[in-house]
């Protein structure tokens, strides 16, 4: 049998011809280096195997009987999910008839590999493999990367990175043993209406489809896979699936040349190494009445061989296709296939049956033996191309990593947000700002995605959340609509399923009109992650404020366009289909980012994930310590954030894991989170002066005090000699419990300031707490951190303002910022389960403290503390850190003056050995000595630490904000490992690492690139 003797022929073959093939390889590698750039320099070329030497097909050919000539010309099915039986019959083939090749369908990679090596080892000349991979691996296996379709990837205005698409997927082939792409769908998809192009074409622009069908072409052929355009000469302009019927086009000849053939002409030029014929009716280019194209010699071998001059490998579509197969037996239309000019004929129904036709019809004088010789010719030149003269099986060692690498999972990202089309912005809604004018509600129509939409659009304000399914009863809608009225914005976003690009539903009536009636009262913002063609069911589609085209309901596409409504990124796509008169192909307006948080990969950013996976285990480290029940981790660098994660629970005895929304009670990063905020606004305003004294802003409180001569410069840099804190409750207590006359268990108009559970104090007792605060002696002018200067401080900072500072600090920093996670007494607008508890209280509140301020002080002045009482997230925190590093900008809004921020984050009083700033935290003058940083930082960065387990740090040196949240004080504030493990500043040192190591890679590589 042939199959006994093919390891021996094969070995004994490229023993023969080593030399040629060394030269073969050498050839190709400086033909087709990987990760070259993508240009059309308008030289035309022929297929790469036409331009090179080919040693081996051309000797082997000589020694091929017609039977095996014949077998090199089929290319098989075959599916790594089907089991032994399958692949037994895939092995008979081999073995009987000498067939030259395998497509591969569904199944997984390492299955794949396994049974395409078993398979090649019975191959006496090693098989042709090929698969549809349009969209990469994962259009057939699973555990793969999945790319944007073609139409999504139409959008892209940048064509080198439909190159790189290309060569990655040509890499991942290659990896596989995988050889053909019959990639890419070159059909300008004319017909909205297509049932079987339509998302998988670039689009409808000739010129579009024509240049990306080019990139992806050279991208693979890059990486030594042939690429196969596809479906020749054009299946765009149809509305029926070739799969089930054989559809007509009825086009001249002037309108084929002009739309339909221009694609494949182009990528002729470039060199094409395969080409895939459709079946198709297109009677004027087929004299012969309702005659497939497939099986059309005019076709074939008069127009595309002749005419065109295409000198690659022809495929037949498959010839299982109701097409064909419709209408011709099996073994029939596989000679009438091979006689109209194609060279593999793929997806045969009955091998044994072919062979004996075509053998038969070469007899007969139907076909002669020089014909099968070329096209058998053709293949194992392909072949030789491709390596197969030299095979090597596929190694599975590491086949899954290999398959899945960071850079892929990098481009499918920037496919997606390059694709992104803003196709309408009235009044410049997008980016959306002045949150702190508008509340705002996310709709979500359809199936899946609204989770991740919904959660990357409340990391920038506050956003209500609605559902309505697809063709949802009329009942409903009203409800819906009055929960919407008190919206003053709707971002409605359409989610249709993911899983096939051939998808083409229309927005069903009920789902329209709720759009309609929605539109009409509200402003709206409309996100399609859905086929651009469902646009245009939506009526008076121009009459909405804004409209996103995402094209695809992936994760990906969901967070990356919540990020650029909110101006976290860009867009620039555009559409590469028409919707109607507004909206033609080509539409799309550019959307420039603004200085507001873009959440990335780390490896975006040139850093390494590897790099930070000490962060997961310092926190964990933390963890199994005992420093706390749960933290967040937060970390950004020039805006971008590369790292935000949440290890453990709620508390101790608590299953509620830590999620980015919770919030935590910040302790003393209050003191630069609010109270510090509003004292840099007046002093920038001029309505303070720092060197001015306690006795200039609060006569009436200090003037007969020694208080009155401080300086706000030496309350702010604790160089005041305040007493580092006061336990006021004492003297609210009697034998350890509270004092009738300072508290209640209920609230009234005396007792209007809640202190925990059952706990109300009487709002006159301030009085008490600032007459004890004056009664307590100062220190002398020395260094001494101190909380006390912070009630002052509040006090003036309410007095000038006129307004509450919790109010103040909403009004204007706040809700402007997107801060909808921060607030003084949280339990007035979060759930509990949404707030970590801190210390189990047994001294003073006599209960667990949730929810409520954790410092005492704080507690007694219903929780709003100028030292204490905000509770955030790491996400809100570090927004105002990054205004801070920013200058005083976020968001394209300015906050505060630079000159203000300077004075205030630079040392104050340096020569007396006091490392602080104007309220802000620095690190020791001598990085050396310890303190609250790691000696990483540089001198300008600026920060503050909290009792609770808190910590927030910016470096403008370098545009790093970090935070730190954690509860370090649930059950007891007497856990010290927090502290004695440095956890903090051990994870600020890997942060810092991090971003100092991208920085020296970038520079290494600009300098190999300037070389």
């Amino acid at each position: 049998m042939l199959g006994g003797e093919s390891c021996t022929f094969t070995g004994m073959f490229i023993r023969r011809h080593s030399l040629h093939i060394i030269l073969l390889l050498a050839i190709t590698l400086v033909s087709f280096r990987t990760g070259e750039s993508f240009e059309i320099d308008g030289t035309e070329t022929g297929p790469p195997f036409v331009n090179i030497p080919t040693p081996w097909a051309d000797s082997l050919i000589l020694t091929l009987s017609l039977e095996e000539k014949i077998g090199q010309l089929f290319m098989v099915a075959a599916y790594s999910n089907r089991g032994q039986e399958h692949e037994s019959e895939l092995s008979e083939l081999i073995k009987k008839f000498g067939i030259g090749g395998l497509i591969f369908f569904q199944g997984g990679p390492i299955r794949q590999a396994l049974m395409c090596n078993e398979l090649q080892s019975e191959s006496k000349i090693p098989l042709l493999i090929g698969m549809d991979a349009e969209w990469g691996l994962a259009m057939r296996l699973d555990s793969t990367v999945k790319y944007p379709w073609q139409m999504t990837l139409g959008a892209i205005q940048n064509d080198q990175l439909i190159y790189e698409m290309g060569r990655q997927i040509g890499l991942q082939l290659n990896r596989m043993g995988v050889h053909v792409n019959f990639a890419p769908v070159v059909d300008v998809n004319v017909n909205a209406n297509n049932p079987v192009i339509n998302a998988r074409s670039f689009g409808e622009s000739r010129e579009n489809v024509a240049n990306k069908g080019l990139a992806y072409m050279a991208g693979l052929q890059s990486a030594r896979v042939m690429a196969n355009a596809k479906h020749f000469p054009g299946h765009g302009d149809t509305d029926k699936d070739s799969h089930k019927s054989l559809p007509i086009i009825n086009h001249n000849n002037a309108r084929l040349d002009s739309i339909e053939l221009y694609p494949f002409k182009a990528l002729i030029r470039q060199g094409l190494s395969s080409m895939m014929v459709a079946h198709l009716n297109v009677p004027a280019l087929v004299r012969e009445f309702n005659m497939p194209t497939t099986l059309s010699e005019q076709l074939i071998k008069g127009m595309l061989r002749d005419s065109l001059r295409f000198e690659g490998l022809i495929f037949t579509d498959a010839l299982n296709m109701k097409g064909v197969s419709a209408r011709f037996k099996p073994g029939e239309v596989d000679l009438m296939a091979l006689k109209a000019g194609n060279d593999v004929l793929l997806f045969p129904e009955d091998v044994p049956k072919a062979v004996n036709e075509i053998v038969g019809a070469v007899k007969e004088g139907e076909i002669s033996e020089e014909e099968i010789t070329a096209h058998c010719l053709r293949i194992l030149r392909s072949k030789e191309w491709v390596g197969l003269s030299n095979y090597q099986s596929v190694p599975i060692e590491g086949l899954y990593q290999d398959l899945n690498k960071i850079e892929y999972r990098l481009l499918q990202r920037k496919l997606f947000q390059s694709a992104l089309t803003l196709l309408e912005n009235k009044n410049d809604l997008l980016p959306i700002d002045h949150l702190d004018t508008l509340n705002i509600a996310c709709l979500a129509i359809g199936e899946g995605g609204q989770t991740a939409f919904h959660h990357y659009l409340s990391m920038y304000t506050k956003v209500d959340s609605f559902f309505l399914p697809f063709n949802s009863d009329q009942i409903s809608h009203k409800p819906l609509l009055d929960d919407m009225s008190e919206h003053d914005l709707v971002i409605v976003s359409i989610h249709t399923s993911d899983k096939s690009p051939y998808s083409r539903k229309p927005l069903d009536g009920s789902s329209a009109n709720f759009l309609s009636a929605l539109r009409l009262k509200k402003k709206v913002v409309l996100v399609s992650f859905a086929n651009p063609y469902l646009l245009k069911s939506i009526p008076n589609l121009n009459h909405f404020d804004a409209i996103l085209q995402s094209y695809q309901n992936t994760e990906l596409a969901n967070e990356l366009s919540a990020q650029a409504i909110f101006g976290g990124i860009g867009l620039k796509g555009r559409l590469p289909v028409s919707i109607d008169r507004d909206y033609q192909a080509g539409s799309g307006k550019n959307l420039e980012a603004i200085d507001r948080f873009n959440y990335v990969w780390p490896e975006e950013i040139g850093m390494e994930s590897s790099w930070l996976s000490l962060i997961d285990s310092i926190a964990i480290e933390g963890l199994n310590a005992g420093a706390y029940p749960g933290c967040q981790v937060f970390a950004a660098v020039k805006g971008k954030v590369f790292y935000h994660k949440t290890f453990g629970f709620h508390s101790y005895d608590s299953n509620d894991v830590v999620h980015t929304h919770d919030i935590y009670d910040l302790a003393s990063v209050t003191k630069i989170a609010a109270t510090l905020v509003v004292i840099m606004e007046l002093e920038g305003k001029g309505a303070i002066d720092l060197d001015f004294a306690l006795c200039d802003y609060l006569p009436e409180l200090v003037d007969t005090s020694a208080y009155g001569n401080l300086s706000l410069r030496e309350i702010l840099a604790h160089q005041a000699g305040l007493a580092p804190w006061i336990a006021f409750y004492k003297n609210s207590l009697v034998n350890g419990s509270p004092r009738y006359e300072v508290y209640s268990l209920d609230s009234s108009r005396l007792y209007s300031r809640r202190v925990a559970d059952k706990l109300w104090i009487n709002e006159s007792y301030e009085d008490s707490i600032y007459a004890q605060i004056l009664r307590t002696p100062l220190n002398g002018k020395e260094y001494k951190y101190s909380d006390i200067g912070y009630y002052f401080l509040r006090r003036i900072a309410e007095k000038i303002t006129n307004t509450p500072i919790e109010a103040y600090l909403d009004e204007h920093y706040y809700k402007p910022m997107g801060m909808n996670r921060t607030s003084f007494n949280p339990r007035n607008k979060f759930p509990l389960s949404e707030i970590i508890p801190t210390e189990n209280d047994q001294i003073f509140r006599k209960q667990l403290i949730h929810g409520y301020v954790h410092d005492p002080g704080a507690a007694m002045l219903g929780g709003i503390g100028g030292h204490a009482g905000l509770f955030s997230n790491a996400n809100d925190l570090a927004k105002l850190m990054q205004m801070y590093v920013n200058n005083g900008t976020y968001g394209g809004r300015k906050y505060l003056n630079d000159t203000v921020i300077t004075e205030f984050t630079s040392c104050q009083y340096c020569q007396d050995d006091n490392r602080r700033g104007a309220g802000f935290d620095k690190p020791m003058i001598d990085l050396e000595d310890g303190g609250p940083t790691c000696t990483c930082v540089s001198l300008l960065s600026f920060g503050h630490s909290g009792f609770t387990g808190t910590y927030a740090w910016a470096d403008p040196s370098d545009g790093i904000v970090y935070v730190f949240l954690s509860n370090r004080v649930n059950p007891s504030a007497d856990n010290k490992e927090l502290v004695k493990l440095g956890i903090r500043t051990r994870i600020q040192e890997v942060i810092h690492d991090a971003v100092a190591r991208s920085e020296r890679k970038k520079l290494l590589n600009d300098s190999l690139s300037e070389q």
